[in-house]
């Protein structure tokens, strides 16, 4: 699910562009807007990739959650679980592919 994208400068994938990517994930769709209104962090390449694709799936997986949360708090965990996970890659320096989520982001040019 995640991939390794060698960066067209050596070091040019910070720790604080690491970071900042992992709590777009954990914390979206706060961070995510935050991120965008933050002129040195939103137009950084890795974090723009991250942030584009949390800001999507929060909103996505918001609305999903909002119409079966009273059905099952289960569902809810796991979906959490999946956001730890992009945002563990994108601390890892990785770039994270989400079905669907990722190809539109791209197609409509915001990462």
């Amino acid at each position: 699910m995640a991939e390794q994208v060698p960066s067209s400068v050596p070091g040019d994938v910070t720790s604080d562009d690491k970071l900042w990517a992992a709590l777009a994930y954990v914390l979206s769709p706060i961070v995510p807007i935050i991120i965008l209104l933050m002129e040195d962090k939103k137009n950084r390449p890795f974090i723009k990739a991250h942030n584009a694709q949390a800001l999507a799936a929060g909103v996505v997986l918001g609305v999903i959650m909002s119409i079966i949360a009273p059905l099952t708090c289960g569902i809810g965990l796991i979906i959490w679980a999946i956001m730890l996970y992009w945002a563990y890659q994108a601390y890892q320096g990785k770039y994270v592919t989400i079905p669907v989520i990722t190809d539109f982001v791209k197609k409509q040019n915001w990462a």
